[in-house]
């Protein structure tokens, strides 16, 4: 009854007062994924082919292209790669509307580069509606009490309003504490209904605090978002709190990008966005090999975002590799490599990606923490915390088997034991930091 009336009396009234349509996007996306493979690939063709053109009509960065034809995917070619440091420098000639009627959103810079994206109350209808869709996969419905990790931490009269409405428990996520995490898992002790959404890396510390003291707290389910869920993170959380965990890959700049369901791949929400995977000279790698992922928002008319370069590597699942039994029928992204320095490069042309080393370190309880560092292509240095019943040994088992992959002797692998590890400038763990 009470997400009922929460759908059908409080949202309308949100909607009216604040001129959005969270409720009519929320349906839209319900009847959506309901479509066949060919008019999934229809809708997004026709949404590419209104915010092209929107694009050209309305901005000063792409009114100089020439839209020939009636093909958007032919026209997408013409439009230049657009950068972090481009959308910095060039926000205000992609907006289409008065600025100050605008909502601002704000990248945390996990990446090195933080920037900043407008969208109107439509804008931002879509998205929010994309997102609870998403969640609606995994059990959750408008109303039902969740646990929410962010680093949005002023929760305003508005925002502490709409958090008692919708029954959430906001979470900063940038300093956890262990009486924090205990006092908000008792709270829920015996309840199996909560779900539990945020940052990869704070769900974990959920899991590692309830694990510490034995805390037998059950989720319905875990949504990951934000943040990279290495397969170690997965696993024990699901231990913990017995139940799946799903990751979701999307971004601050408004990008529904991909979600988990059913598979060990994501389905692409190919109508809010089109993905493309690019070579370091923006040239289409084929499906199947890792690239740049290039992303072009579908449904964000105040400033179109098109063609950004959002920093990550991805790999698109070749089509011959689609299961045949799958719930959806979107597109699938087959991994999620991380940030394009996230990644280690050797002379003999090998690339080593976070997994390379989460494989090794996961086993290796003697060893807390750990950050791998690249200045040069001659080797990498790897900073660690050493854990209870550490000795020299296990360095250079590590070594041994980094250098079974590696395979070049010349490539030099060094260690330092330091007290402690510095997360990104966003807050977020970085297990990679490449200066190449």
């Amino acid at each position: 009854m009470y997400n009922q009336f929460l759908e059908n009396i409080i949202i309308p009234l949100g909607d009216f007062f604040n001129n959005s349509s969270f409720k009519k996007d929320l349906i839209k996306w319900r009847n959506i994924d309901k479509s066949s493979i060919l008019e999934l690939e229809e809708l997004q063709k026709n949404n590419l082919s209104k915010i092209l053109t929107h694009a050209v009509n309305k901005t000063k960065v792409y009114n100089n292209i020439n839209l020939v034809g009636n093909n958007p995917y032919n026209w997408l070619n013409e439009f230049p790669i657009l950068t972090k440091e481009k959308l910095k420098t060039h926000t205000k000639e992609l907006i289409t509307e008065n600025y100050n009627d605008l909502t601002k959103i704000s990248s945390s810079g996990s990446s090195g580069v933080s920037s900043s994206v407008y969208m109107n109350s439509k804008d931002l209808s879509t998205l929010r509606a994309g997102l609870i869709h998403w969640w609606e996969w995994y059990g959750y419905k408008i109303g039902n009490p969740i646990i929410q990790t962010g680093i949005s931490p002023n929760r305003g009269f508005l925002k502490r309003i709409k958090d008692y409405l919708f029954r959430t428990t906001y979470v900063s996520a940038f300093a956890h504490s262990e009486e924090q995490i205990i006092t908000i898992l008792n709270n829920i002790k015996n309840k199996k209904h909560y779900i539990l959404v945020g940052y990869a890396s704070s769900l974990n510390v959920f899991a590692n605090t309830a694990k510490k003291y034995n805390l037998n707290t059950q989720f319905k389910s875990v949504i990951s978002l934000g943040d990279k869920l290495f397969n170690h993170y997965r696993k024990n959380i699901q231990q913990q709190f017995k139940c799946k965990v799903f990751d979701t890959y999307g971004s601050a700049e408004g990008f529904l990008i991909g979600a988990e369901f059913d598979l060990p791949y994501m389905y692409i929400l190919s109508p809010q966005c089109y993905v493309e995977i690019l070579d370091d000279n923006n040239i289409p790698v084929p499906n199947g090999v890792m690239g740049n992922i290039v992303v072009t928002r579908l449904d964000g008319f105040a400033m179109p975002l098109i063609r950004y370069k959002i920093g990550d590597l991805g790999i698109l699942l070749p089509k011959e590799k689609y299961p045949k039994n799958k719930k959806f029928n979107y597109p699938l992204l087959q991994q999620i490599i991380g940030r394009n320095t996230d990644v280690i490069k050797t002379k003999n042309g090998k690339t080593l990606i976070v997994h390379s080393f989460t494989g090794i370190f996961e086993y290796i309880s003697e060893i807390e923490q750990f950050k791998v560092i690249q200045k040069n292509l001659d080797g990498i240095l790897i900073e660690y915390i050493k854990a209870e019943g550490f000795n020299k040994n296990i360095l250079q088992n590590i070594t041994d088997k980094l250098q079974a992959s590696i395979q070049d002797n010349s490539f030099k692998i060094k260690f330092k034991e330091v007290d402690s590890i510095s997360p990104s400038n966003s807050g977020k763990p970085q297990i990679i930091k490449s200066y190449l």
